[in-house]
């Protein structure tokens, strides 16, 4: 069976022993970023009886679908997302099956961000590299964490460790989110804000942690952003979605909140003619790491690579449309 891991930026899965190990009888090829022409991208990946997804990367719709007749399989490294038409591979005999992931690495990532964030490390080692010895250009110095706030939206996996991080920091954690987080919150002994309002007000750093659904797109407007403090930060590590068009940029020229750590965005591989954000003197950007490391992509790799191999063998699992199977394309 050929398969196709696209847009592997890095081509870093080649090199990762979890290819060779979960691959046998398979025959695997890595694509580099595929490009934005549909007609270019389909005549990559026409040879594929099975496509291997890394995360939310690679965009699958009715029109690049009618141009793989060959396409039996999508194999999704973590769960399937709103990238994937589920109904149009349906519809043309295209069986989705989803993997596992981990919160670790995203958390971890969160948490990097939130210390050097604060810290102001970026804006000290591009001056010591300059020449410049502790010398920022603009007087302002880095802060601690211990004492102040976390504002933590959402308690599930990922925001769990962070809460976690938080105290052992010496934080005051303050938990907002639906009924199930804050019940979740509230029984690990962790502050729940009184509302999401007051999560905005009182945080002095506050991370997102919410899924991307339709109740939660856009959930972060203007509105939320001018409650933030004028030294606060605002760590996006889930989705740029859950903040509204054009918001968080002109939250930060009004001054409130004070910082921004981004790692996510809505249009990815992001350049800086359409997302301002990249270059704004008061943000940290990242190219999308949360999931970038050696340990989650072995197990991102290895599962979706079973899944692959067990489709093969004619016993297929982790089917998010078994259906696919029962009809003729």
């Amino acid at each position: 069976m050929r398969v196709l891991i696209a847009d592997d930026y890095q081509r870093a899965t080649a090199a990762l022993p979890a290819l060779v190990a979960h691959a046998q009888g398979l025959d695997v090829q890595v694509l580099g970023a595929l490009p934005e022409a549909l007609e270019a991208r389909a005549a990559l990946l026409q040879p594929a009886h099975a496509l291997l997804l890394i995360r939310e990367r690679t965009r699958i719709d009715a029109a690049l679908l009618e141009r793989l007749p060959q396409l039996r399989l999508i194999s999704q490294t973590g769960k399937v997302g709103a990238h994937v038409d589920v109904a149009a591979c349906t519809a043309r005999g295209v069986a989705v099956a989803e993997g596992v992931g981990s919160p670790i690495a995203p958390a971890e990532l969160t948490w990097a961000l939130v210390m050097a964030a604060m810290r102001r490390l970026p804006a000290y080692g591009a001056a010591l590299q300059a020449g410049r010895w502790q010398d920022t250009g603009d007087a302002v110095l880095g802060r601690t964490l211990h004492g102040r706030t976390l504002g933590v939206w959402s308690y599930g996996k990922i925001g769990r460790l962070v809460a976690g991080y938080g105290r052992a920091f010496g934080m005051q954690v303050l938990v907002w989110g639906g009924e199930a987080a804050r019940a979740a919150a509230q029984a690990d002994g962790v502050d729940v804000a009184a509302s999401v309002e007051a999560l905005f007000e009182r945080s002095d750093v506050l991370s997102l942690h919410l899924r991307l659904v339709p109740a939660t797109r856009h959930q972060v407007d203007a509105a939320l952003l001018a409650r933030m403090r004028p030294d606060a930060l605002l760590v996006n590590t889930s989705r740029a979605e859950l903040i509204a068009p054009g918001a968080l940029l002109a939250a930060l020229e009004a001054g409130r909140p004070g910082m921004a750590a981004l790692d996510v965005f809505e249009h990815e591989p992001a350049v800086p003619q359409r997302e301002p954000l990249l270059t704004h003197p008061r943000v940290l950007a990242m190219p999308h790491l949360g999931y970038v490391e050696q340990d989650s992509y072995a197990l991102y790799l290895g599962t979706a690579l079973d899944n692959v191999r067990a489709f093969a063998d004619g016993t297929p699992r982790n089917l998010v449309n078994p259906e696919a199977l029962t009809g003729n394309r």
